[in-house]
């Protein structure tokens, strides 16, 4: 049985990373994707041409997640695409990191704006065809960082822990039409970023992991499978650590 089997998701950031993983399991799963890029566009190509079959759907579309009027065209477009929307993954996200007394204040803003405003715009954008159809399940992508804070990142931090304050908020809105908001924090997940850093610091890190391992990408996404179908159908409002046990 595939847990996604004839519905459409939007996967912001669909095209490297995590967001990769997630659209990859999501079409395993039977489920019709649009990934979102905003520079990368070799990258979601490639990713399309191997995602392609003849049960789903998969389009790239160029967009800026942290633009108001994008993320309603954006919604728009898919929808003349595919007809429908049951599943939006807020996942868009960058890093700017430093400390405070070196960061900057245009750092700052951009990565609250990638970050967190993308979230309120593509909420916003789907909030009326969830509420016509009288259901829907977001998912946005928080961080550990977001739960415990970490020093260099007070940006990103600020932006992550806004993700679950908005969530939570949200779910109380729209629990009554059946919409369902909840998040994903990852832990330490290693994706192409990670292994550009040296073995022994990543190898530092996993042995501060209770699993003694580091995420992939693929963990995040079966959460995220789990949250986008009608197995969670009474979960909202909540925060699923994917994170090997970091904050247990």
């Amino acid at each position: 049985m595939k847990l996604l089997e004839k519905k459409v998701a939007i996967i912001t950031g669909g095209s490297r990373g995590i967001g990769k993983g997630i659209a990859e399991i999501f079409v395993e799963n039977g489920c019709s994707v649009a990934i979102t890029y905003n520079s990368s566009k070799a990258e979601a190509e490639k990713l399309v041409n191997k995602l392609e079959n003849k049960e789903c759907n998969i389009k790239a579309y160029q967009s800026n997640a942290a633009d108001f009027n994008e993320a309603q065209n954006l919604i728009n477009d898919v929808l003349n695409d595919f007809g429908n929307i049951d599943i939006l993954v807020n996942n868009a996200g960058i890093t700017k990191d430093n400390l405070l007394m070196r960061m900057g204040e245009e750092d700052f803003d951009q990565v609250l704006e990638v970050n967190l405003k993308s979230v309120f715009n593509l909420t916003k954008a789907i909030q009326r065809p969830f509420l016509k159809q009288r259901k829907g399940s977001l998912i946005h992508m928080s961080s550990i960082v977001g739960v415990k804070g970490n020093a260099g990142q007070a940006n990103y931090a600020a932006s992550k822990a806004g993700i679950i304050g908005f969530s939570k908020s949200i779910a109380l809105e729209l629990g009554s039409r059946n919409i369902r908001s909840n998040v994903v924090a990852p832990g330490f997940i290693e994706t192409e970023m990670t292994e550009k850093l040296p073995e022994d610091v990543v190898q530092g890190w996993r042995e501060g992991i209770p699993l003694k391992r580091g995420g992939k990408p693929y963990d995040v996404a079966n959460a995220c499978v789990f949250l986008a179908s009608d197995l969670s159908n009474y979960i909202t409002g909540q925060v699923l650590h994917v994170d090997g046990g970091m904050l247990t």
